[in-house]
């Protein structure tokens, strides 16, 4: 075998190429890699993410947005993640981490990371699974995200960080439709301060409540048309750049570990999904 021949191979050993999934006209690309997010969303030839290495849409686990100057208390215990976004600690570790593919299929694929990977340690054992699967019509994507424990019960967090395109490359910017319950009122540290607020309007970088699920619409008008649902009762929407807009639907707030803990144990894992459908206009 030539040298070009196994370096190629090497690459595609480790995932450097992406896994690519196809279903319909959709095709995406999943970097385990690079924090197993998803590179590319493609449908009939247009791309919806924006591209490059910090962006696509990332998985947020084992916690979603900010917690409070990197420290979080399980019981008796304190404890202090990497503040990574000073003086807060953000959007989990997952997403730094090379994720191992357990399994894949043209339309699906599911991959795997320990908690207690030295590369960005958790101070639990335990195992985070994400699944991503393209409907058969290619009509619709499902993302599930799921957190383990291995021994000792912990608060956790899962979610997902995308970045739509604002604008698809010909025709008007993103429209942005939900109908949240409350907002969460933001701090000057950027945290939520406890008090519930009427929906104001954006732009945001705001967290909102919406307890009978998420469901936000975002409208390319003359392009294309897709939801973003989940059972998940919090979004966090952020329109502040020029480029993208995010819709991060999520299992608790920002700084839910301290604010509003779900206990993951060895019997009761989270599990949390979304499912991004679209269409043609």
């Amino acid at each position: 075998m030539s040298t070009e021949n196994t370096t190629q191979s090497a690459a595609r050993e480790r995932g450097a190429d992406g896994v690519r999934l196809s279903a319909g006209d959709a095709e995406l690309t999943v970097h385990p890699e690079n924090g197993c997010r998803l590179g590319s969303l493609r449908v009939g030839g247009t791309e919806l993410l924006r591209q490059g290495a910090k962006y696509g849409c990332f998985p947020m686990v084992p916690w979603c947005g900010r917690i409070d100057q990197g420290r979080f208390r399980n019981g008796g215990e304190v404890h202090q993640m990497p503040v990574n976004s000073p003086p807060h600690a953000i959007h989990g570790t997952g997403r730094n981490l090379h994720w191992r593919t357990a399994r894949r299929a043209d339309a699906a694929a599911a991959f795997t990371y320990e908690l207690t990977d030295p590369a960005a340690p958790w101070p639990y054992p335990g195992t985070v699974t994400q699944l991503v699967e393209l409907a058969e019509d290619g009509g619709s994507l499902t993302l599930t995200m799921g957190v383990e424990a291995a021994g000792d019960s912990f608060p956790a967090q899962a979610g997902w960080h995308p970045w739509f395109l604002r604008n698809l490359g010909e025709g008007e910017d993103v429209r942005i439709d939900f109908a949240p319950e409350w907002q969460e009122e933001r701090g000057p540290d950027h945290l939520p301060t406890g008090r519930r607020i009427t929906p104001q309007p954006g732009p945001w970088d705001d967290c909102f409540g919406m307890p009978s699920g998420v469901e936000v619409t975002l409208t390319w008008p003359g392009r294309l048309q897709l939801t973003v649902a989940s059972r998940a009762e919090w979004v966090v929407v952020y329109d502040e750049q020029d480029e993208a807009v995010c819709v991060e639907p999520q299992s608790g707030p920002p700084n839910g570990l301290n604010t509003a803990p779900r206990l993951v144990t060895p019997i009761d894992p989270l599990e949390v999904s979304t499912t991004w459908s679209w269409r043609a206009l």
